[in-house]
Protein backbone atom coordinates (compact mmCIF):
# COMPACT_ATOMS: atom_id res chain seq x y z
CA UNK A 1 0.00 0.00 0.00
CA UNK A 2 2.68 2.22 1.09
CA UNK A 3 4.44 1.21 -2.53
CA UNK A 4 0.92 2.38 -3.88
CA UNK A 5 0.98 6.22 -2.75
CA UNK A 6 4.87 6.14 -3.72
CA UNK A 7 3.93 5.75 -6.79
CA UNK A 8 1.22 8.41 -6.69
CA UNK A 9 3.31 10.82 -4.80
CA UNK A 10 5.93 10.62 -7.68
CA UNK A 11 3.42 10.56 -10.61
CA UNK A 12 1.95 13.56 -8.96
CA UNK A 13 5.06 15.58 -8.41
CA UNK A 14 5.72 15.10 -11.99
CA UNK A 15 2.40 16.51 -12.91
CA UNK A 16 2.57 19.39 -11.01
CA UNK A 17 5.72 20.29 -12.07
CA UNK A 18 4.47 20.14 -16.00
CA UNK A 19 1.49 22.41 -14.72
CA UNK A 20 3.98 25.18 -14.28
CA UNK A 21 4.98 24.64 -18.07
CA UNK A 22 2.58 26.40 -20.42
CA UNK A 23 -0.09 24.23 -22.45
CA UNK A 24 -0.93 25.49 -26.18
CA UNK A 25 -3.98 26.62 -26.37
CA UNK A 26 -5.06 23.70 -29.12
CA UNK A 27 -5.01 21.43 -26.81
CA UNK A 28 -7.53 23.20 -24.26
CA UNK A 29 -10.11 24.28 -26.54
CA UNK A 30 -11.93 22.76 -29.71
CA UNK A 31 -12.30 25.75 -32.47
CA UNK A 32 -15.46 27.04 -33.66
CA UNK A 33 -16.42 25.04 -37.76
CA UNK A 34 -13.13 22.26 -36.80
CA UNK A 35 -14.57 19.34 -36.12
CA UNK A 36 -15.86 15.95 -37.09
CA UNK A 37 -19.18 14.59 -38.45
CA UNK A 38 -20.42 11.27 -37.52
CA UNK A 39 -21.27 8.33 -40.17
CA UNK A 40 -22.77 5.30 -40.00
CA UNK A 41 -24.43 2.77 -42.39
CA UNK A 42 -25.65 -1.01 -42.73
CA UNK A 43 -23.76 -3.50 -44.75
CA UNK A 44 -22.60 -6.83 -45.49
CA UNK A 45 -19.97 -9.15 -44.39
CA UNK A 46 -18.77 -11.97 -46.72
CA UNK A 47 -16.16 -14.62 -46.55
CA UNK A 48 -16.31 -16.15 -43.36
CA UNK A 49 -15.47 -19.37 -42.20
CA UNK A 50 -18.62 -20.72 -41.32
CA UNK A 51 -18.96 -17.78 -38.60
CA UNK A 52 -21.79 -14.93 -39.54
CA UNK A 53 -25.36 -14.62 -39.32
CA UNK A 54 -27.51 -17.99 -38.36
CA UNK A 55 -30.39 -16.77 -41.38
CA UNK A 56 -33.25 -17.59 -39.51
CA UNK A 57 -32.02 -16.03 -36.47
CA UNK A 58 -31.32 -12.95 -38.35
CA UNK A 59 -33.80 -12.42 -41.20
CA UNK A 60 -32.33 -9.00 -42.09
CA UNK A 61 -29.24 -10.49 -43.55
CA UNK A 62 -31.19 -12.53 -45.74
CA UNK A 63 -32.82 -9.82 -46.87
CA UNK A 64 -29.43 -7.36 -47.34
CA UNK A 65 -28.05 -10.02 -48.92
CA UNK A 66 -31.05 -10.62 -51.71
CA UNK A 67 -30.88 -6.78 -52.72
CA UNK A 68 -27.19 -6.48 -52.89
CA UNK A 69 -27.21 -10.17 -55.33
CA UNK A 70 -30.28 -8.42 -57.34
CA UNK A 71 -28.72 -4.53 -57.90
CA UNK A 72 -25.68 -7.30 -59.14
CA UNK A 73 -28.15 -8.76 -61.68
CA UNK A 74 -28.80 -11.78 -59.75
CA UNK A 75 -32.44 -13.18 -59.28
CA UNK A 76 -32.71 -15.41 -56.25
CA UNK A 77 -36.11 -14.90 -55.62
CA UNK A 78 -37.66 -18.15 -54.10
CA UNK A 79 -33.97 -19.95 -53.86
CA UNK A 80 -33.39 -21.79 -50.48
CA UNK A 81 -29.93 -19.40 -50.14
CA UNK A 82 -29.20 -20.20 -46.40
CA UNK A 83 -24.92 -19.50 -46.32
CA UNK A 84 -23.39 -19.32 -42.91
CA UNK A 85 -20.23 -17.05 -44.39
CA UNK A 86 -22.00 -13.69 -44.07
CA UNK A 87 -23.41 -11.03 -41.41
CA UNK A 88 -24.67 -8.31 -41.51
CA UNK A 89 -23.08 -5.03 -39.31
CA UNK A 90 -23.07 -1.57 -39.03
CA UNK A 91 -20.36 0.30 -40.39
CA UNK A 92 -19.38 3.74 -38.27
CA UNK A 93 -16.82 6.47 -38.86
CA UNK A 94 -16.17 10.07 -38.59
CA UNK A 95 -15.74 12.61 -41.29
CA UNK A 96 -12.54 14.60 -40.49
CA UNK A 97 -13.11 18.48 -40.76
CA UNK A 98 -12.14 19.90 -44.16
CA UNK A 99 -12.17 16.36 -45.47
CA UNK A 100 -12.02 16.48 -49.69
CA UNK A 101 -13.56 13.90 -52.02
CA UNK A 102 -11.45 10.79 -52.43
CA UNK A 103 -9.43 11.13 -49.38
CA UNK A 104 -10.27 8.10 -47.19
CA UNK A 105 -11.18 7.32 -43.81
CA UNK A 106 -11.36 5.04 -41.23
CA UNK A 107 -14.10 2.66 -40.43
CA UNK A 108 -15.04 0.55 -37.56
CA UNK A 109 -17.63 -2.99 -38.05
CA UNK A 110 -19.68 -4.30 -35.68
CA UNK A 111 -21.90 -6.83 -36.05
CA UNK A 112 -25.61 -7.08 -34.63
CA UNK A 113 -27.33 -10.55 -35.31
CA UNK A 114 -25.40 -13.33 -34.06
CA UNK A 115 -22.35 -14.11 -35.95
CA UNK A 116 -19.73 -15.36 -34.13
CA UNK A 117 -16.70 -13.60 -35.68
CA UNK A 118 -15.85 -11.15 -38.47
CA UNK A 119 -12.00 -12.18 -39.08
CA UNK A 120 -11.08 -13.19 -42.52
CA UNK A 121 -14.24 -11.36 -43.59
CA UNK A 122 -14.74 -8.87 -46.27
CA UNK A 123 -17.20 -5.92 -45.88
CA UNK A 124 -19.07 -4.87 -49.60
CA UNK A 125 -19.69 -1.55 -50.39
CA UNK A 126 -21.67 0.27 -47.84
CA UNK A 127 -22.62 3.85 -48.14
CA UNK A 128 -22.22 6.21 -45.06
CA UNK A 129 -24.90 8.35 -44.06
CA UNK A 130 -24.48 11.52 -41.50
CA UNK A 131 -27.30 13.12 -39.44
CA UNK A 132 -28.74 14.78 -42.60
CA UNK A 133 -29.33 11.59 -44.58
CA UNK A 134 -27.22 12.12 -47.06
CA UNK A 135 -24.08 9.91 -48.40
CA UNK A 136 -20.81 11.12 -47.52
CA UNK A 137 -18.67 8.27 -47.80
CA UNK A 138 -18.87 4.56 -49.46
CA UNK A 139 -17.18 1.86 -47.01
CA UNK A 140 -15.25 -1.47 -48.64
CA UNK A 141 -12.28 -3.23 -47.50
CA UNK A 142 -11.17 -6.53 -45.47
CA UNK A 143 -12.00 -6.34 -41.83
CA UNK A 144 -9.17 -6.86 -38.95
CA UNK A 145 -11.14 -8.12 -36.21
CA UNK A 146 -10.32 -7.40 -32.83
CA UNK A 147 -9.81 -11.11 -31.42
CA UNK A 148 -10.42 -14.86 -32.42
CA UNK A 149 -12.40 -17.78 -30.74
CA UNK A 150 -11.66 -21.30 -30.93
CA UNK A 151 -14.46 -24.40 -30.01
CA UNK A 152 -14.53 -27.57 -29.91
CA UNK A 153 -17.42 -30.17 -28.48
CA UNK A 154 -17.03 -29.39 -24.81
CA UNK A 155 -15.36 -25.99 -24.78
CA UNK A 156 -15.02 -22.45 -26.42
CA UNK A 157 -12.19 -20.17 -26.01
CA UNK A 158 -12.48 -16.49 -26.78
CA UNK A 159 -9.72 -13.93 -27.33
CA UNK A 160 -11.06 -10.23 -27.34
CA UNK A 161 -13.82 -9.53 -29.36
CA UNK A 162 -14.22 -10.75 -32.36
CA UNK A 163 -17.53 -9.45 -33.92
CA UNK A 164 -16.03 -6.44 -34.15
CA UNK A 165 -13.32 -5.03 -36.67
CA UNK A 166 -11.40 -2.35 -38.30
CA UNK A 167 -11.03 -1.16 -41.89
CA UNK A 168 -8.08 1.38 -41.81
CA UNK A 169 -8.76 3.64 -44.90
CA UNK A 170 -11.84 1.74 -45.49
CA UNK A 171 -14.15 4.22 -46.95
CA UNK A 172 -13.55 7.05 -49.38
CA UNK A 173 -15.18 10.20 -49.00
CA UNK A 174 -17.34 10.72 -51.99
CA UNK A 175 -19.09 14.11 -50.54
CA UNK A 176 -17.62 17.49 -48.93
CA UNK A 177 -19.18 19.49 -45.78
CA UNK A 178 -20.83 22.58 -47.62
CA UNK A 179 -19.10 25.30 -45.29
CA UNK A 180 -16.70 27.97 -46.24
CA UNK A 181 -14.33 28.58 -43.29
CA UNK A 182 -12.94 31.53 -45.40
CA UNK A 183 -15.78 33.27 -44.47
CA UNK A 184 -15.90 33.53 -41.28
CA UNK A 185 -15.88 36.41 -39.39
CA UNK A 186 -14.64 35.62 -35.66
CA UNK A 187 -13.99 32.23 -34.38
CA UNK A 188 -15.35 30.62 -30.88
CA UNK A 189 -12.86 29.10 -29.01
CA UNK A 190 -14.73 26.37 -26.33
CA UNK A 191 -12.68 24.94 -23.67
CA UNK A 192 -13.03 21.20 -22.97
CA UNK A 193 -13.15 22.23 -19.14
CA UNK A 194 -14.72 24.99 -18.56
CA UNK A 195 -13.02 27.04 -15.94
CA UNK A 196 -12.67 31.18 -15.91
CA UNK A 197 -9.52 31.21 -14.90
CA UNK A 198 -8.58 29.04 -17.83
CA UNK A 199 -10.63 31.38 -20.31
CA UNK A 200 -9.32 34.57 -19.25
CA UNK A 201 -5.33 33.56 -19.51
CA UNK A 202 -6.04 32.54 -23.30
CA UNK A 203 -7.77 36.00 -23.99
CA UNK A 204 -4.91 38.00 -22.52
CA UNK A 205 -2.33 35.27 -24.52
CA UNK A 206 -4.34 35.77 -27.80
CA UNK A 207 -4.52 40.18 -26.85
CA UNK A 208 -0.59 39.86 -26.01
CA UNK A 209 0.33 38.00 -28.93
CA UNK A 210 -1.57 40.66 -31.21
CA UNK A 211 -0.45 43.95 -29.06
CA UNK A 212 -4.30 45.09 -28.91
CA UNK A 213 -8.10 43.46 -28.42
CA UNK A 214 -8.42 40.91 -30.44
CA UNK A 215 -10.55 38.18 -27.91
CA UNK A 216 -12.86 38.43 -25.27
CA UNK A 217 -13.88 35.97 -23.16
CA UNK A 218 -17.52 34.92 -22.91
CA UNK A 219 -18.11 32.63 -20.74
CA UNK A 220 -16.04 29.66 -18.28
CA UNK A 221 -16.46 27.59 -21.79
CA UNK A 222 -16.25 30.33 -24.75
CA UNK A 223 -13.40 32.96 -25.88
CA UNK A 224 -14.61 34.87 -29.31
CA UNK A 225 -11.82 36.05 -31.60
CA UNK A 226 -12.31 38.88 -34.07
CA UNK A 227 -10.70 37.60 -37.20
CA UNK A 228 -10.86 41.18 -38.68
CA UNK A 229 -9.07 42.43 -35.50
CA UNK A 230 -5.96 39.59 -35.74
CA UNK A 231 -5.61 40.99 -39.79
CA UNK A 232 -4.81 37.68 -40.73
CA UNK A 233 -4.61 36.95 -44.26
CA UNK A 234 -7.62 34.33 -43.20
CA UNK A 235 -9.09 32.39 -40.62
CA UNK A 236 -6.80 29.76 -40.99
CA UNK A 237 -4.17 31.90 -40.84
CA UNK A 238 -4.67 33.39 -37.40
CA UNK A 239 -6.12 30.36 -35.66
CA UNK A 240 -2.49 28.55 -37.06
CA UNK A 241 -1.11 31.82 -34.92
CA UNK A 242 -3.09 31.71 -32.46
CA UNK A 243 -3.31 27.81 -31.49
CA UNK A 244 -0.17 27.37 -30.65
CA UNK A 245 0.17 29.97 -28.02
CA UNK A 246 0.81 28.82 -24.77
CA UNK A 247 -1.24 28.72 -21.46
CA UNK A 248 -1.20 27.79 -18.17
CA UNK A 249 -4.41 25.84 -17.14
CA UNK A 250 -6.63 26.05 -14.31
CA UNK A 251 -7.71 23.10 -13.05
CA UNK A 252 -10.29 22.04 -9.98
CA UNK A 253 -8.96 19.93 -7.18
CA UNK A 254 -9.97 16.28 -7.49
CA UNK A 255 -10.13 12.67 -6.33
CA UNK A 256 -10.58 10.14 -8.40
CA UNK A 257 -10.95 6.17 -7.54
CA UNK A 258 -12.22 3.37 -9.22
CA UNK A 259 -13.39 0.72 -6.64
CA UNK A 260 -12.85 -1.93 -8.78
CA UNK A 261 -9.26 -2.19 -9.42
CA UNK A 262 -8.54 -0.06 -6.19
CA UNK A 263 -6.83 3.08 -7.59
CA UNK A 264 -6.49 6.64 -6.25
CA UNK A 265 -5.41 9.19 -8.44
CA UNK A 266 -5.52 12.74 -6.94
CA UNK A 267 -4.77 16.06 -8.39
CA UNK A 268 -1.96 18.88 -7.24
CA UNK A 269 -4.54 21.00 -5.60
CA UNK A 270 -6.26 18.43 -3.51
CA UNK A 271 -6.10 19.74 0.17
CA UNK A 272 -6.90 18.40 3.68
CA UNK A 273 -7.80 19.58 7.12
CA UNK A 274 -6.44 18.30 9.98
CA UNK A 275 -8.84 15.65 11.09
CA UNK A 276 -8.50 12.24 13.01
CA UNK A 277 -9.30 9.15 11.70
CA UNK A 278 -10.18 5.70 13.17
CA UNK A 279 -10.24 2.10 10.93
CA UNK A 280 -11.47 -1.14 11.65
CA UNK A 281 -13.07 -4.14 10.38
CA UNK A 282 -15.37 -6.40 11.68
CA UNK A 283 -15.58 -9.86 10.30
CA UNK A 284 -18.92 -12.39 10.36
CA UNK A 285 -18.80 -15.76 9.91
CA UNK A 286 -21.56 -18.59 9.57
CA UNK A 287 -21.02 -22.13 9.21
CA UNK A 288 -23.74 -24.79 8.79
CA UNK A 289 -22.71 -28.08 9.38
CA UNK A 290 -26.07 -29.85 9.69
CA UNK A 291 -26.05 -33.67 11.22
CA UNK A 292 -28.07 -36.08 9.76
CA UNK A 293 -29.69 -38.83 12.84
CA UNK A 294 -30.11 -42.48 12.01
CA UNK A 295 -33.56 -44.18 13.39
CA UNK A 296 -32.23 -47.65 15.57
CA UNK A 297 -31.78 -50.51 13.89
CA UNK A 298 -35.51 -52.11 12.60
CA UNK A 299 -37.06 -49.14 14.16
CA UNK A 300 -40.21 -47.30 12.06
CA UNK A 301 -38.54 -44.33 11.97
CA UNK A 302 -36.93 -42.11 9.41
CA UNK A 303 -33.74 -40.48 9.22
CA UNK A 304 -33.65 -36.59 9.82
CA UNK A 305 -30.84 -34.04 9.32
CA UNK A 306 -30.57 -31.43 12.45
CA UNK A 307 -29.13 -28.35 11.66
CA UNK A 308 -26.09 -26.87 13.36
CA UNK A 309 -24.96 -23.55 13.07
CA UNK A 310 -21.71 -22.25 14.35
CA UNK A 311 -21.46 -18.32 14.09
CA UNK A 312 -18.87 -16.46 15.54
CA UNK A 313 -17.84 -11.98 14.98
CA UNK A 314 -14.04 -11.11 15.12
CA UNK A 315 -12.65 -7.83 14.93
CA UNK A 316 -9.63 -6.77 13.76
CA UNK A 317 -7.43 -4.52 15.78
CA UNK A 318 -7.58 -1.30 12.78
CA UNK A 319 -5.77 1.48 12.82
CA UNK A 320 -6.86 3.30 16.39
CA UNK A 321 -7.67 7.15 16.16
CA UNK A 322 -4.81 8.48 14.27
CA UNK A 323 -4.42 12.42 13.07
CA UNK A 324 -3.59 13.11 9.66
CA UNK A 325 -2.27 16.80 9.78
CA UNK A 326 -3.66 19.15 7.49
CA UNK A 327 -1.60 19.26 4.19
CA UNK A 328 -0.20 22.17 2.17
CA UNK A 329 0.34 20.03 -0.83
CA UNK A 330 0.08 16.92 -2.27
CA UNK A 331 3.60 15.12 -0.91
CA UNK A 332 2.07 16.46 2.91
CA UNK A 333 -1.09 14.87 2.29
CA UNK A 334 0.13 11.92 0.69
CA UNK A 335 2.22 11.73 3.87
CA UNK A 336 -0.53 11.83 6.00
CA UNK A 337 -2.47 9.14 4.80
CA UNK A 338 0.06 6.61 4.22
CA UNK A 339 0.35 7.07 7.79
CA UNK A 340 -2.86 5.40 8.57
CA UNK A 341 -0.85 2.43 7.12
CA UNK A 342 -4.14 0.59 5.60
CA UNK A 343 -4.68 -1.01 2.23
CA UNK A 344 -5.90 0.89 -0.80
CA UNK A 345 -9.24 -0.21 -0.71
CA UNK A 346 -9.55 0.62 2.85
CA UNK A 347 -8.05 3.88 1.62
CA UNK A 348 -11.25 4.40 -0.70
CA UNK A 349 -13.48 4.28 2.59
CA UNK A 350 -11.77 6.97 4.12
CA UNK A 351 -11.64 9.14 2.40
CA UNK A 352 -15.14 9.26 1.56
CA UNK A 353 -15.65 9.86 5.51
CA UNK A 354 -12.91 12.73 5.47
CA UNK A 355 -15.42 14.38 2.43
CA UNK A 356 -18.10 13.90 4.08
CA UNK A 357 -16.29 15.02 7.56
CA UNK A 358 -15.90 18.47 5.45
CA UNK A 359 -12.01 17.96 5.61
CA UNK A 360 -11.47 16.81 2.44
CA UNK A 361 -11.63 20.35 0.07
CA UNK A 362 -11.94 18.52 -3.56
CA UNK A 363 -14.28 16.64 -5.77
CA UNK A 364 -14.65 13.34 -5.18
CA UNK A 365 -15.58 11.05 -7.84
CA UNK A 366 -16.49 7.29 -8.06
CA UNK A 367 -16.22 5.15 -11.10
Amino acid sequence: MIRLFVLLAAFCLIASSSTANSVRIKDLVEFDGVRGNDLVGYGLVVGLNGSGDGIRNAPFTEDIMSNILERLGVNITGEQFRPKNVAAVFVTATLPPFARAGSRIDVTVSAIGDAKSLLGGTLIMTPLNAADGEIYAVGQGTVIAGGATAEGDAATVTQGVPTSGVIPNGARVEREIDFDFTKLKSIRLALRTPDFTTAERIETAINGKYGRIVSRMLDSGTVVVDISATRAISPAHAIGTIENLGVQPERKAKVVVDQRSGTIVMGADVRISRVAVSQGNLTLRIQEQPVVVQPNPFSAGEAIVVPRTNASIEEEPGTGLAEVEGGTSLSEVIAGLNALGVAPRDMIDILKSIKAAGALHADFIVR
